[in-house]
Parts: structure tokens; C-alpha cells; sequence
């Protein structure tokens, strides 16, 4: 009687018993690392979630501090550029007037005898060295704007050269040019200080 020899490698176990084990070992493993996965991705969402909002709380961060800049510079050029005007026009004003002495007491008589053409009598007062040049240009002012009243010129020392006052029965008008360079002065200066300063009054 011939005898079998042993094999090491024979499996005398049930095979359906193995195999549902290595099935269900292969599921576990599979479910295992599908959790791991979803895991892992709601992690990484909600860190990446958790990024982009500290990145967008930085950059309206950045943004507030840019605009507050922007709006300082604005202010800054707003500044200096009405410094530099009111420089110019102070240095450029007692130029002109040296140059043209008369103008605008010319630009106001022009504008003043058009409406006073039924006016008796207007006196004008002008520096005193301006007198006779005053005589001869207002003369020419009134008869071109038709004003038939009677015309006197007036030479006075406490009014400025380039200056004068226009007066008549009931009312006058004066051009003060060192009043105006103070207005003007001071309104540069409330500008300068910033908005809201030296308005309290009201």
C-alpha cells in the first residue's frame, strides 16, 4: 500500500470560513481607510477654511491701513497745494499791482457805474499819488458806462495804493486789499489746520 507524503503547504482548514475572513479583513481595511480619508479631507478643509479667513481678515487689514494712508496723502497734497497757491498769489499780487496800479480799481468802477447811472454824485477815493491818473481813467469808466451823475475824485493818504472806496448818497463799496490778503490768510490757515478746526463759532 503506497503512503501519501505530508505537504507542509496543504491547507486543512475550512476555504469558505478563510475567505469570508479575508473578506470581511478586506472590507475593514477599505472602510478604515475610506474614515481616514474623509478625515483627512474634512481636516484639511476646515484648515484651509481657517487660512483663507485669517487671509482675508489681513488683507481689509491692509486694506483699512491703505485707505487711511490714502486719505492722509490726499490731505497732505491738498495741503501743500494750497500753501504753494497762497505763496504765489502773496508774492505775485504786489507785482501786478506795481504793474498795473489802477486795474482793479478800474474792474470795480466798471462794474459799479453801470448800476449807478442814475446816481446824482459818486465820490471816489483813491491813494493821493494816484489822484490824477484815477481823474483820467474813472472819467472815461463812467462816460463809457453811461453814467451821467456828477463824478468826484478824491486823493487820500490812509487808503492804500491800488485801493480805493466808492461812495454815493445810500451806499458804497470798498476794495481793501490788505482785509482781503487777511481773509484770505485766514481762510488758508482754518484749511491748514484741518476740517472742523476754528469753526465752533458760529
Amino acid at each position: 500500500m503506497a503512503t501519501a507524503k505530508f505537504q507542509f503547504d496543504a491547507d486543512f482548514g475550512p476555504t469558505a470560513g478563510r475567505e469570508a475572513l479575508a473578506a470581511a479583513v478586506g472590507e475593514a481595511e477599505a472602510r478604515g481607510y475610506r474614515n481616514g480619508m474623509a478625515a483627512a479631507e474634512a481636516q484639511a478643509r476646515t484648515e484651509a477654511e481657517r487660512r483663507s479667513a485669517m487671509a482675508l481678515e489681513r488683507i481689509a487689514q491692509l486694506l483699512q491701513v491703505m485707505a487711511a494712508n490714502l486719505a492722509a496723502m490726499e490731505r497732505k497734497l491738498e495741503v501743500e497745494a494750497v500753501e504753494v497757491a497762497a505763496a504765489v498769489a502773496s508774492k505775485l499780487a504786489p507785482a501786478l499791482l506795481a504793474r498795473e496800479p489802477l486795474a482793479e480799481i478800474a474792474e470795480l468802477a466798471t462794474s459799479c457805474f453801470g448800476e449807478l447811472r442814475n446816481t446824482p454824485h459818486v465820490a471816489v477815493r483813491v491813494h493821493a499819488s494816484q489822484h490824477a491818473a484815477a481823474q483820467e481813467l474813472l472819467t472815461k469808466i463812467a462816460q463809457a458806462q453811461g453814467f451821467e451823475g456828477r463824478l468826484i475824485i478824491l486823493g487820500d493818504e490812509a487808503i492804500a495804493s491800488g485801493d480805493c472806496r466808492l461812495e454815493w448818497a445810500d451806499g458804497g463799496v470798498v476794495r481793501d486789499s490788505a482785509a482781503t490778503a487777511a481773509l484770505i490768510e485766514d481762510a488758508v490757515a482754518r484749511f491748514v489746520a484741518g476740517p472742523g478746526n476754528g469753526n465752533s463759532e458760529g
